[in-house]
């Protein structure tokens, strides 16, 4: 995908020339992501709010890159693979990942859903019951800790007032079938909301049905006096889930929907099963300030089988083809926040501090049983494994005057990880614990230029620890034992600069950012579905961000966000691919894999009659994105097309919603994901051909 800078450069027109004829006034946006609910016009960092429409209007509300597309910066991708979750990257953080999500903060309900390592999992976002995201970006992302190239935060619906029962069916294409119920409401003074989800599907490749139960709940108390406790209960199966494998451009070529070598063979799948507790207790303190006292503990089961070669696991030290995952979570987070008046203007402060703790019991078996494939054999791996961290961080406001406002801020990490082998034939490690610990700082000013247009800038240092994925191999063969804790945290140089823009009918963002960061993780070696991570040198990251809403005097609307990103190495470095060993150099100035260097999404809306018809066209382009750290092939860019429409009717207290969705419109053929640095160059990620379905939401009360 090339950009079209006719596109751009009409869009910044628009930002600049729009006049107030415009229909309705889009106002600020209140974002919570300084942890003090605020404008986002008004603070020196890109963040972007999904409302509680967005996500829901035209949308299934099964996976978070639904909502995700219209934000500028983020990539992220529906796999059509339910056993590797989503691939999410923010200003390239987190693309290497090759499963799960590292290197961007999870947060649903202000409970993390990225452990004490960095690696973060979507289960319990709820997105049926969601009232609305929202998506940090840029340097303030590492007040939130390790591993904080930017934050997604994810906040449920409150209950009340009245009561109110919505049920929603929808199906369509590839055996798509979901079903909700969700109830909310108030009593005295508390209210709830409870939301049960089933989704399966038969996949578009072969071998890669899914199944997914998702159950969430918020109950809020209202104590007197500004105070309140809320409580959360979450819970996510999927008790049968295929991995259809990765596909060489080859067999792509040749079948898109087939699933990879030895898929069947060994019935590669994945099962799990999640249930968390959090609890937030906050109240107002001095003369307009508040306390918030979060905690949280959960449980997390993981079996995945894989289709590692019988024979390739000859090796006594071999730990297996078949992961089994056992993890207990848990954490607490306090933090306070005032706002006085100082010297004539305004001071805001936040300060507190965070303990999280995981404990991991690892265990790896064989994917067989004599000639029996795709079964679970004998033990090969048992370890137990322990992460824990203890933060505190700082953040100050001061607005002098009323055109400036500035912000700095500061956190303290430190993760510990700690490893026991229980197994003794797996031979004893070298190494058993390791510490990461960083200081990063951040600061930033606004200018208010005129009523309706800022500028701003911004610096923060960055911190990101390998994960236990990262940390799990020191030899992809099993012969050197233990945890790779040679590893070092990557530290980064974060700065961005900016203009935000809002008024009658229009908002528009505009941002330039530069990441320089040392120490980045990269592979090492990579042979028989194991990786062993090195640190190299450096990688740099350039870019910009353009986000723009428009809602004009007539029934049109439109949307837009656009991406430019450069992401490459800074210094040449080694890697080995293959058993026997072969080096490869890894020149400086190649691209990050699975990085697009340009994206784009825009949407046109009709809604002749709110709360009546609403018909949108979408088009999503993504740039060529590379397979590997040698930059060796790249899945083609693409563009894609999608429609859908909504029809709502209210009658006394009944609404009944009608939803038609079309996806990929005119049945193009691409791969949206790749799987990054697959040792057997399986890369490929087929996305479907043309798909449709169809959902009706009946709801009564209020």
């Amino acid at each position: 995908m090339k950009a079209c800078p006719h596109s751009i450069g009409l869009s910044l027109a628009l930002l600049v020339g729009l006049t107030p004829a415009a229909r309705g006034d889009v106002g600020p946006v209140v974002v919570t992501a300084t942890r003090q609910p605020q404008a986002s016009g008004d603070l020196p960092v890109s963040v972007d709010r999904i409302d509680r429409e967005q996500i829901a209007v035209g949308q299934l509300q099964v996976n978070l890159s639904e909502a995700l597309d219209e934000v500028p910066g983020v990539v992220a991708q529906n796999r059509q693979n339910y056993a590797q979750d989503l691939q999410l990257s923010v200003r390239g953080f987190g693309a290497r990942s090759s499963f799960g999500v590292r290197g961007v903060r999870l947060y649903s309900d202000g409970i993390p859903g990225t452990m004490p390592d960095g690696q973060g999992q979507f289960s319990q976002f709820d997105l049926g019951s969601a009232a609305r995201i929202e998506v940090l970006r840029g340097p303030f992302s590492v007040l939130y800790g390790n591993s904080s190239g930017g934050v997604v935060s994810l906040f449920t619906q409150d209950g009340g007032p009245g009561q109110t029962l919505e049920g929603s069916v929808a199906g369509g294409s590839l055996g798509l079938e979901r079903y909700s119920l969700k109830a909310g409401g108030d009593v005295g003074a508390a209210d709830y909301i409870v939301d049960a989800a089933h989704f399966q599907l038969d996949g578009y490749r072969d071998h890669s049905s899914a199944e997914r139960n998702n159950l969430n709940s918020k109950l809020r108390f209202d104590l007197g006096a500004g105070a309140s406790l809320t409580l959360v209960a979450n819970a996510v199966e999927t008790p049968f889930v295929q991995d259809p494998l990765g596909l060489t451009r080859a067999q792509w070529l040749a079948d898109p929907e087939q699933a990879g070598t030895n898929a069947f063979l060994y019935n590669t799948r994945k099962a799990l099963d999640q249930e968390q507790l959090g609890a937030s207790y906050s109240r107002p303190v001095g003369g307009d300030g508040e306390i918030v006292a979060t905690a949280y503990g959960g449980h997390r089961q993981t079996v995945q089988f894989q289709a590692i070669l019988a024979s390739g696991e000859a090796r006594a030290t071999h730990p297996g083809g078949v992961i089994d995952l056992s993890r207990g979570y848990g954490g607490i987070d306090v933090h306070a926040t005032e706002r006085l008046a100082v010297a004539g203007g305004e001071f805001r402060f936040t300060a507190g501090a965070s303990y999280d703790d995981l404990d991991e019991a690892r265990r790896g078996f064989l994917n067989f049983v004599g000639a029996e494939l795709g079964v679970q054999g004998a033990l090969r791996r048992d370890e137990v494994n322990r992460v824990h961290d203890f933060d505190q961080y700082l953040e100050v406001q001061w607005q002098p005057l009323l055109r400036l406002r500035a912000i700095a801020g500061v956190r303290n990490s430190v993760v510990d990880v700690r490893s026991t082998n229980q197994l003794a034939s797996a031979g004893v490690s070298p190494l058993t614990s390791v510490r990461y610990a960083a200081t990063n700082p951040v600061a930033g000013v606004v200018f208010r230029a005129t009523s309706n247009l800022n500028a701003y800038a911004a610096y923060g240092k960055g911190f990101e620890t390998p994960t236990l994925n990262d940390l799990s191999y020191r030899s992809t063969d099993g012969s050197l034992p233990g945890l790779n804790f040679a590893l070092r945290a990557a530290r980064s140089d974060n700065f961005e600069a900016g203009i935000k823009a809002q008024g009658q009918g229009v908002a528009a963002t505009l941002a330039a950012f530069y990441v320089k960061t040392h120490d980045e993780l990269a592979v090492e070696t990579n042979s028989g579905g194991r990786s062993v991570y090195q640190n190299i040198d450096g990688t740099q990251r350039t870019g910009a961000e353009l986000a723009l809403s428009l809602h004009g005097p007539t029934a049109w609307s439109a949307r837009l966000a656009y991406t430019y990103l450069r992401a490459v190495t800074s210094t040449a470095y080694l890697t080995c691919v293959g058993i026997p060993c072969v080096s490869v150099t890894i020149p400086a100035g190649n691209r990050l894999p699975a990085v697009p260097a340009s994206s784009l999404f825009t949407a046109l809306t009709w809604q002749p009659a709110p709360d009546r018809l609403s018909v949108t066209a979408e088009l999503i382009g993504r740039a060529q994105i590379y397979f590997d750290d040698r930059n060796s092939d790249a899945a083609p860019g693409y563009w894609a097309a999608n429609l859908h429409a909504t029809l709502e009717q209210r009658l006394t207290r009944w609404r009944f919603a009608e939803t038609a969705r079309v996806e990929n419109v005119t049945d193009r053929r691409y791969a949206a994901t790749v799987i990054v640095n697959e040792s057997n160059a399986r890369f490929l990620e087929s996305a479907p051909n043309r798909t449709f379905y169809v959902g009706i939401t009946a709801s009564f009360g209020r």
